[in-house]
């Protein structure tokens, strides 16, 4: 069990004027090699959450385990923690300071003692791993592109071998051949590398496309927590929190609405289109 979460509390501003509960008893268990999809409106808990995971938040109250270690027992090495729980931020500029692009994919493994020679190889392979070209290594992060910028990021925290890899909106603001692009290559690495990947998406096409289960965040608590054919079931609950399904999952309730005999829990256009041909008699 990579990581367990047991009761977490946060609460932003204790003892304030400012105070705000962020979470309320979250209880989770994240899996070894699940590709897991978590969604929510703003102000839901999803962000919050996900940065107890390595420690850059402290709950207020409850515990987060990993591999059944506490990370808040006294001596746990909360380094070692960040370099197995990779954590990139939504806005890429947030992680990216080095004069280069190799140099500051170099920065975490280098940290980690390594030898110069297993530094580069890292950085070399994280970087191949997510498809930026060698003409962009001596680049300064900042002349990047969007989309260079991301792969930029999650190189660095590739190059550290992490065990579990968490994504903030990884494709806010890119054009849809970059949003493909970005997770394509994600999911090529978690077939790969066998890695855990925590995907946060305001995109429900994404989510249905590419994780196994779909955790929903509302208020801080946990609304929903099942594969996405049954979490999108949910989806005029999921209306009345600010979220939505796919729109396949809405094409394809409106057609059996008018008697067509078409699956109403299809999630992506594979899905879909498969169902329709099948109720056209061409499947």
């Amino acid at each position: 069990m990579a990581i367990r979460i047991e009761h977490l509390n946060y609460i932003y501003s204790a003892g304030t004027a400012f105070e705000r509960q962020a979470l309320s008893d979250v209880s989770l268990e994240l899996p070894d090699g699940q590709f897991i999809g978590m969604i929510g409106h703003t102000g839901s808990g999803k962000s919050t959450l996900i940065q107890h995971l390595n420690g850059l938040l402290r709950a207020t109250s409850g515990a987060v385990y990993y591999n059944d270690e506490n990370i808040y027992a006294e001596g746990f090495d909360m380094r070692k923690l960040r370099s197995r729980v990779g954590l990139v931020f939504q806005y890429p500029e947030h992680q990216l300071f080095e004069t280069d692009v190799f140099t500051d994919v170099c920065f975490g493994p280098k940290n980690l003692g390594l030898s110069k020679d297993e530094v580069e190889a890292r950085a070399y392979e994280a970087l191949r791993q997510v498809g930026l070209k060698e003409k962009y290594y001596k680049m300064s992060p900042f002349e990047l592109s969007g989309g260079q910028k991301r792969r930029a990021a999650i190189a660095g925290i590739l190059a550290m071998e992490p065990e579990v890899l968490v994504l903030d909106e990884p494709t806010a603001g890119l054009d849809p051949k970059g949003r493909d692009d970005i997770l394509d290559q994600v999911a090529d690495l978690h077939a790969q590398r066998g890695i855990t990947v925590v995907l946060v998406s305001h995109s429900m096409e994404d989510v249905a496309r590419y994780v196994e289960r779909i955790i929903v965040m509302n208020h801080g608590r946990v609304m929903f927590d099942d594969t996405p054919r049954q979490v999108f079931q949910h989806f005029r609950e999921l209306e009345q929190v600010g979220l939505a399904a796919p729109q396949v999952t809405y094409l394809m309730n409106g057609l059996r609405e008018k008697g067509w005999n078409v699956p109403a829990d299809a999630t992506t256009v594979e899905e879909a289109a498969r169902g329709i041909l099948t109720a056209l008699g061409r499947g």
